[in-house]
């Protein structure tokens, strides 16, 4: 059984920064998939970074591109979001998913959120 935990999130002033983390067990940081997604009130949910150690690519939306880095530590099986430059608009309730592949992550297992507020 897969089961990821976030934790990091808070409150935040606009241009302030935050990190992330998601770790748990049933999957591997530097095997699978791992990365976020993001859902604000009344808003669809966004994928906005993925990282694969298999083929080596770390991916990210163009909403966060040059402002979130995914980072991870295989040896305590985490991986971390570094949030930086955080804008009102990136409040939102944010996502760990792991899953075989970047392509397939929103079909995969979900953490239970953490919740993330900017304030201008």
């Amino acid at each position: 059984e897969v089961q990821l935990v976030e934790s990091g999130g808070g409150l935040v002033q606009a241009g302030g920064s935050l990190r992330l983390s998601c770790t748990g067990s049933g999957f591997a940081v530097d095997e699978d998939a791992v990365g976020w997604f993001r859902q604000a009130p009344g808003q669809e949910r966004e994928a906005i970074a993925c990282n694969s150690e298999s083929d080596g690519r770390a991916y990210y939306s163009a909403s966060v591109r040059g402002r979130f880095t995914i980072s991870i530590d295989s040896a305590k099986n985490t991986q971390f979001l570094q949030m930086s430059s955080l804008k009102p608009e990136d409040t939102a309730v944010y996502y760990c998913v792991t899953a075989p592949d970047c392509g397939r992550l929103v079909l995969g297992s979900w953490g239970q959120g953490t919740q993330v507020t900017v304030s201008s």
